[in-house]
C-alpha cells in the first residue's frame, strides 16, 4: 500500500479546478489503469467502520460505476472522516479525483478531492442511468407499453381516460423520472420501469385470482387493479423534483407525502371526467393510500379490498427484488466474493454463491 499522504478536502484547493472546467483527465471508473490519475462519477456502495491496531477509528468506503467497484480508505486524520462520517450515505454520487491502483486488496482508488455531485455536473457528463446495472433501454417505449395496458385492460371508459390522460399530462417528466431518492429504482426511467412491472405483476395476479375465485360478489376488477398498478405511485410526480440529477423532495413531499399527494392527482383528474363513478373512485383512492400496507412504511390504512392487496404485494416484490438484484450485480468488493456487504437498500448480507448450474 502507498505511503499515505495528507488529503485536502476542499475541492478547488485540491484540484486547481473550478466547476466551470471539466480536466482532459476525465475518464470512466472502470477504464483506468494502475497508476492513473484521473477524474471521475462515482456511487457510494460501501461504507464499513474500523479501527487501526493503536485504536484510531477509520472508514473503508467503496465507489463504483456499472463494472468496477474500488475501495478508499479514509483515516482518521485524512481531513474527510468527520464529514464521512457524518454525511456519506450509500446511494449517494460524487465527484472524485484520486489514482487508482492494484494490490493484494484488490482495486483502489486514493483520494485527492471529492465532493457530492450537483446539478452542474450535468453538462459535465454525469447520468445516474450510467450506474444502473439493469435498466430498460427505452423510457418512451415503457410509457408507450403502459398506454397500451390502460387501453386494452380497463373496461370502464372514464377509469381509462382517468389513467390515460394522467400519462398524458405529464408525458415530458415520466422518461426522465427516477422512482425513489435512495431506495429501489433511483436512477433516471427507473420510475415508468417500476410502473410497468408493477403492472404487468397485477395484471398476473388478477388473471389468476379471478378465474380463481369467479363467485366473488363483486367480482375481482381487472380495469381497477391495472388502474391501481399505473397510478399507485402518481404522487410523486409532486414528490420529487422530476428534472434534478440526482433527485430530491420537492416541500410538498417532504410535508405531505406521494401517498396523499397522488390521492390529491386522481381525484382533480376524476372531477374534471363527467359521470365518473363514486365508488369506482373510492375504491382506486383506497388503492393509493394503502399500496405501502402499513402505518410504519407511509399508509394511513391496510389494503381492505382485493384489488389493493394485490397491488400493495405487486409493488413491494418489485421494489425488494429490485434492490436485491441490484446488489447482486454490482461489481463485489474484495472479501466479498460470496456474500454481498450490508450497505444496500435491504440492510442485510445477500449470498452470491456457490456458483449454480445454468438451467
Amino acid at each position: 500500500m502507498p505511503n499515505r499522504r495528507p488529503c485536502l478536502p476542499n475541492w478547488e484547493n485540491a484540484m486547481s479546478l473550478s466547476d466551470g472546467e471539466t480536466p482532459q483527465s476525465f475518464r470512466s471508473l472502470a477504464d483506468l489503469s494502475p497508476q492513473d490519475v484521473a477524474e471521475v462519477f462515482a456511487e457510494l456502495c460501501q461504507k464499513q467502520q474500523g479501527q487501526t491496531r493503536d485504536g484510531k477509528p477509520y472508514y473503508r468506503v467503496g465507489f463504483r460505476d456499472r463494472r468496477r467497484t474500488v475501495t478508499s480508505m479514509i483515516w482518521f486524520d485524512s481531513g474527510w472522516y468527520e464529514d464521512c462520517d457524518a454525511n456519506w450515505q450509500p446511494g449517494q454520487f460524487y465527484r472524485l479525483r484520486g489514482r487508482y491502483y492494484e494490490n493484494q486488496y484488490g482495486a483502489q482508488f486514493e483520494l485527492e478531492a471529492l465532493r457530492p455531485v450537483n446539478e452542474a455536473d450535468v453538462a459535465k457528463g454525469f447520468d445516474p442511468a450510467e450506474f444502473q446495472l439493469a435498466i430498460h433501454p427505452d423510457p418512451f417505449e415503457v410509457l408507450a407499453q403502459l398506454r397500451e395496458h390502460a387501453t386494452n385492460k380497463i373496461t370502464d371508459l372514464p377509469l381509462r381516460q382517468l389513467v390515460l390522460e394522467l400519462l398524458d399530462d405529464h408525458s415530458e417528466e415520466l422518461p426522465a423520472m427516477a422512482a425513489a431518492k435512495w431506495h429501489h429504482h433511483a436512477y433516471r426511467g427507473g420510475f415508468l420501469e417500476h410502473l410497468l412491472s408493477v403492472t404487468e405483476t397485477a395484471i398476473y395476479l388478477v388473471e389468476k385470482y379471478r378465474d380463481q375465485y369467479a363467485e366473488l360478489d363483486p367480482p375481482l376488477s381487472v380495469s381497477l387493479v391495472v388502474a391501481g398498478a399505473i397510478l399507485h405511485d402518481i404522487g410523486k410526480l409532486r414528490e420529487l423534483h422530476t428534472q434534478v440529477v440526482p433527485t430530491d423532495y420537492t416541500p410538498a413531499g417532504r410535508l405531505i407525502g406521494h401517498i396523499l399527494l397522488g390521492r390529491d392527482m386522481v381525484r382533480e383528474k376524476a372531477a374534471q371526467i363527467p359521470d365518473f363513478d363514486a365508488e369506482i373512485l373510492l375504491r382506486l383512492e383506497h388503492i393509493i393510500v394503502s399500496h405501502q400496507g402499513t402505518p410504519a412504511w407511509g399508509s394511513p390504512i391496510p389494503p381492505s379490498t382485493p384489488e389493493a392487496l394485490l397491488i400493495h404485494y405487486a409493488d413491494d416484490l418489485d421494489a425488494k427484488f429490485q434492490m436485491m438484484a441490484a446488489a447482486l450485480l454490482a461489481p463485489p468488493l474484495a472479501g466479498q466474493e460470496e456474500f454481498t456487504s450490508t450497505e444496500n437498500p435491504l440492510r442485510r448480507r445477500i449470498f452470491r454463491g456457490l456458483h449454480l448450474p445454468a438451467e
